[in-house]
């Protein structure tokens, strides 16, 4: 998810496919509104394949239900992945960085930098992260759960379950999780983003914030078009409130959390509460932050982005789960799964709540000062997590969208966990490229 108040605006770089990112439109990265993550982006130069056939073989992404090793990946390849991650990590806008890299070899798991630049913290393995707009990924998850057990239809209209939608009639679930129902997000709200900045520790209300979205114009009629918005996922976050008659968390932790065992996953709600340890996150964002001093947003409340972005976890966490999101392990049928592996826009990459570019599907996530990419390659059975305690750009980026001292102004504008991220998928030999991004 991100943020980015208009007057002092990150680059728009296009809906990376994965979506992850940083800065993207389709999933999460600064654009001049406040976004909540989208598709990531960086720009790295050839046209990627179209997205519909993206994943090449879903039966056999579906086959693999047995867990990865955890035991250390051979020297070799611990010795390749560490050094493209401390590349990409000299490269990127941020103190610190953790990656996370697992695959039928075993399992890298490192930390670089420091947590906190006041006290000269490291950043450590263990360390609770704010994943943005990762959180989609969630959401579309436990809503396929309810279509599996027949208590919802993808294509049912949302009508059926939420009054005073616009368009309510034709706007389907999965035009909410595809992004493509035309319902403008709230973060592009100019008087809720002079809001939120001017308060950055309010509690939001979920109908506060769908009510915001939904006064806005349609972008475009239900279907025709994409176009990341928060308000779709958040108004299927209150689909299945209303289907399973539970809040919102406590369905995650039924249906997700605990059945994968992610001990150190947490949906903290209107709290702005971080689980220790944690990293200082710092941004650009904001009305205070400027390119000499980026601001520290660790506690600014997480509220705003409810289903789209409230959710804190950790890289080994958030590794178990991509890969159980990826083949459907534990969470929904194979014939639904292979529904999500196989529907993909051609133009944005994004599918039911995920994105695919060059076989690797997953999100990004962002939130002001905390940046993270989520990669799944369908191809290899690898797992990729990158996260940086800072959503700052580097690179060739707009006026005031990086830090001053920009040592990489030669290198395409990037997130920065996209920045590391990338550089490890070229050193695995299947480099990463979105949806409008050159290779």
């Amino acid at each position: 998810m991100t943020l980015t108040r208009t007057t002092a605006s990150l680059v728009t770089l296009m809906v990376g496919s994965l979506l992850l990112a940083g800065c993207s439109a389709g999933g999460g990265s600064s654009s001049p509104a406040p976004a909540t993550s989208s598709p990531a982006t960086a720009d790295t130069g050839a046209t990627p394949a179209a997205a519909s056939d993206c994943v090449t073989d879903p039966d056999a992404v579906m086959a693999r239900t047995a867990e990865l090793p955890t035991s250390p990946m051979p020297e070799a390849a611990t010795t390749a992945i560490d050094e493209a991650a401390r590349q990409g990590f000299a490269d990127a806008a941020a103190p610190g960085a953790i990656v996370a890299v697992q695959s039928p070899d075993g399992l890298f798991l490192q930390a670089y930098g420091t947590a906190d630049p006041a006290t000269g913290a490291p950043m450590t393995t263990d360390m609770h992260h704010r994943v943005g707009s990762i959180s989609k990924t969630f959401t579309g998850t436990l809503l396929l759960q309810l279509v599996d057990e027949g208590e919802a239809g993808l294509d049912d209209p949302v009508s059926d379950y939420l009054e005073g939608v616009p368009n309510g009639d034709e706007v389907t679930l999965r035009m909410l999780a595809d992004m493509s129902s035309g319902l403008a997000s709230y973060t592009k709200d100019e008087a809720w983003q002079a809001s939120f900045f001017g308060d950055p520790l309010k509690v939001w209300e979920p109908d506060e914030l769908i009510s915001t979205g939904l006064a806005l114009p349609p972008v475009f009629a239900p279907g025709e078009s994409f176009d990341y918005s928060n308000t779709n996922t958040l108004l299927i976050g209150k689909v299945i409130e209303k289907i399973t008659g539970k809040t919102f968390d406590e369905v995650i932790d039924e249906r997700i959390i605990e059945p994968l065992g992610l001990m150190n996953t947490n949906w903290p709600g209107a709290s702005a509460d971080f689980p220790q340890p944690h990293a200082q996150g710092f941004t650009l964002q904001g009305e205070t932050a400027t390119p000499d001093a980026p601001a520290n947003a660790t506690d600014w409340n997480p509220s705003w982005g409810w289903t789209a972005g409230e959710l804190i976890t950790t890289a080994a966490d958030l590794a178990t789960y991509a890969r159980h999101q990826a083949t459907g392990s534990g969470l929904v049928s194979p014939e639904l799964q292979r529904e999500r592996l196989t529907g993909f826009d051609d133009y944005s990459g994004y599918g039911l709540a995920i994105t695919c570019a060059g076989g690797w599907i997953g999100h990004t996530g962002e939130l002001p000062g905390f940046n993270t990419v989520m990669l799944y390659d369908t191809a290899n059975d690898i797992t990729l997590i990158t996260m940086t305690n800072s959503d700052i750009a580097s690179g060739d980026c707009p006026e005031g969208a990086t830090i001053t001292d920009n040592p990489t102004a030669d290198l395409p504008c990037s997130s920065p966990a996209l920045r590391v991220a990338t550089a490890i998928t070229t050193a695995l030999g299947n480099p990463y490229v979105g949806p409008g991004q050159k290779r």
